[in-house]
């Protein structure tokens, strides 16, 4: 099976009957404040067939910096951005899509709005579920936020759904669990590279990371190695987190 430069995940590829083998990062991004060329650069050398965003910009021009994003990556927009209040979701030419939708969550007087980027996509004769997310700072609405996510997930109809993003919670805890009930995390289940994602300069939790419905393959999942300490830290205050899955036809 061929590795990417990590020497980790194996690369993406279609197989002959339909199944695919895709790579899904998921990156908080900090509303691009930091080094876009740094963050470019740590997005193109994941080599991912998607990306799940958090913190895109939000407000003047996002349009514009997300696309110069995208391009800076060798990707497209998907879905998301301001009208999902800061998830996004990045895609190669690979995916063939076939909807999407942004999905604000309800608002709690004086805390950020919070919403979801989802769209489903095509790998091979494969379709795929996305939902990028970036979960409350309070404990409760943080809860009842995992939830709302969980009911997107079978609202897609999908055979394969990946949830990804900024759980502002380390493993263990209330959302994480409720999340668990239903869906598998993939640096348990397949551990790759390194596990904490915050903050970028000194990591020492994990409160990013990427989830599936039980039918998804993972192949491993996990911080990338192997990338230039510099630019992860220049780029954002969160470190990437890569997986690889196999999503078998016929499924």
């Amino acid at each position: 099976m061929a590795l990417d430069a990590t020497g980790a995940l194996p690369a993406s590829r279609t197989e002959p009957d339909g199944s695919a083998v895709v790579r899904i990062l998921s990156y908080n991004i900090r509303s691009m404040r930091d080094d876009e060329d740094a963050l470019a650069r740590v997005i193109r050398a994941c080599a991912p067939d998607v990306v799940l965003v958090q913190e895109a910009p939000r407000f003047f021009r996002w349009r514009k910096h997300a696309a110069r994003l995208a391009a800076k990556s060798e990707l497209v927009t998907l879905s998301g951005g301001a009208t999902a209040a800061g998830p996004l979701l990045l895609c190669s030419l690979r995916a063939t899509v076939e909807r999407t939708e942004d999905v604000l969550l309800p608002l709690t007087p004086g805390l950020h709005r919070r919403g979801l980027a989802t769209a489903v996509v095509r790998f091979g004769a494969v379709r795929l579920g996305l939902v990028s997310c970036h979960l409350s700072l309070r404990e409760d609405e943080r809860y009842a936020q995992a939830g709302l996510v969980l009911d997107r997930v079978a609202a897609l109809g999908t055979p394969y759904t990946i949830v990804a993003g900024d759980l502002n919670e380390r493993p263990g805890g209330r959302a994480s669990t409720r999340l668990a009930e239903r869906l598998r995390d993939g640096w348990t289940t397949a551990p790759r590279g390194t596990e904490h994602t915050h903050p970028a300069t000194d990591p020492h939790q994990r409160i990013d990371a990427i989830l599936a419905t039980p039918p998804v393959e993972f192949l491993g999942c996990g911080v990338p190695s192997g990338l230039p300490p510099a630019d992860l830290t220049a780029a954002t205050d969160h470190l990437p987190v890569l997986a690889a899955v196999r999503l078998r036809a016929g499924v």
